[in-house]
């Protein structure tokens, strides 16, 4: 089968990681498979296999995401049997792209944002739309009136499956290098800096804990909204106590050093983040937003906050660093089986190749 992957553009994104391991994946599995953006270069550009080929638009970075010159053209000369839109920008030329005898454009809702105009247009338009959750398949079927036969429910793929590789030794390591003893809870959040992941609403919750409780704050990630979240951090008095990590290609390591994972995004479909957090064992505790209870077992290893209820975050917050190890152990195993079982990556791109290939069959 010859599979196009369209991404407008390889930042370090949750959905780029997900376009990057199912174009390898696919191009592992034997299928001719393209992963073609729109901006050329990007953080994730290096993580792509060689059997996959590469393909951008823009002749040099222009810096528009939405900027995809030659599209049309340039799938009409590839003539790909499928052709998979990831991302907000792919899906809003994704309905353009859906011709009665070209080839099967997937559209895919990966985004708790409201939709523009080409986009909601490309869900109408498209032979099929993959929904990441199940919260994410209402809000197309309720909210956006797409039938509910045209869409199929896909978890993303854990991209860094926790491995034994990791134990006790990188653990300690890693919390050694952050200044973080024993005693330390470490809290989490690994997400690109943008307004709609709140690190800021994190910074707040934190600064509010128990004075005489031990704590650390690891914040991954780079983005427009570090920079303010430093700031008021400093504001704060808090530099000490929360270290701004920075882009992390691979971030098993931080995950194996950390406690509790921690997350206050107000968009969301399905978060990559709490499913990987999951997978290496972390419980975790996050505000309200589509598909957050998909990621964990609510109650069991994972606690769900009414938004902007900063009280009931931190209280929720402060009964997981005081469980006992016996609990939090439990807790550890609970989640990684949740992970396995729900976000395998061969399961996901096994059901993705099923759908490209019943799809095609309908003609």
């Amino acid at each position: 089968m010859k599979i196009l992957v369209v991404q407008d553009y390889l930042r370090s994104g949750g959905t780029e990681r997900q376009s990057v391991l199912l174009a390898n994946a696919f191009a592992a599995a034997g299928h001719e498979t393209t992963l073609l953006t729109f901006r050329p270069g990007g953080a994730l550009a290096g993580t792509v296999s060689s059997k996959v080929r590469r393909h951008s638009l823009q002749p040099f970075d222009c810096g528009l995401d939405w900027f995809a010159p030659g599209l049309a053209r340039f799938v009409h000369r590839l003539s790909p049997d499928v052709v998979l839109c990831m991302g907000r920008m792919a899906n809003c030329h994704a309905g353009s792209l859906s011709r009665a005898t070209g080839p099967v454009v997937i559209a895919t809702m990966r985004t708790g944002k409201s939709l523009p105009y080409l986009f909601r247009r490309s869900l109408h338009r498209c032979r099929h739309v993959v929904a990441n959750s199940a919260e994410a398949r209402d809000t197309l079927t309720r909210t956006y009136g797409v039938a509910a036969a045209r869409v199929s429910v896909i978890h993303n793929s854990l991209v860094f499956p926790a491995t034994t590789a990791a134990g006790a030794t990188t653990r300690a390591a890693i919390r050694a290098a952050h200044g973080a003893s024993a005693d330390t809870s470490v809290l989490i959040c690994v997400a690109m800096f943008r307004p709609e992941k709140n690190q800021r609403e994190l910074i707040e919750v934190v600064a509010g804990l128990p004075a005489g409780k031990r704590w650390q704050l690891w914040l991954a990630g780079d983005g427009p909204a570090r920079a303010e979240c430093e700031r008021l951090v400093a504001a704060r008095g808090l530099m000490s106590q929360i270290k701004f990590l920075g882009f992390q290609k691979d971030p098993s390591a931080l995950l194996a050093g950390a406690d509790i994972a921690v997350h206050a995004s107000q968009s969301e479909a399905l978060s990559n983040f709490l499913i990987e957090a999951q997978a290496h064992g972390l419980p975790f505790v996050a505000s309200e937003a589509q598909g957050v209870r998909e990621c964990g077992r609510p109650d069991e290893t994972a606690w769900v906050i009414s938004r902007h209820d900063r009280d009931a975050f931190r209280q929720t917050l402060l009964a997981r660093m005081n469980d006992p190890l016996p609990v939090r152990a439990r807790q550890a195993a609970a989640a990684q089986a949740y992970a396995r079982d729900t976000f395998d990556p061969a399961r996901q791109v096994a059901a993705y190749l099923e759908l490209f290939e019943r799809q095609a069959e309908q003609g």
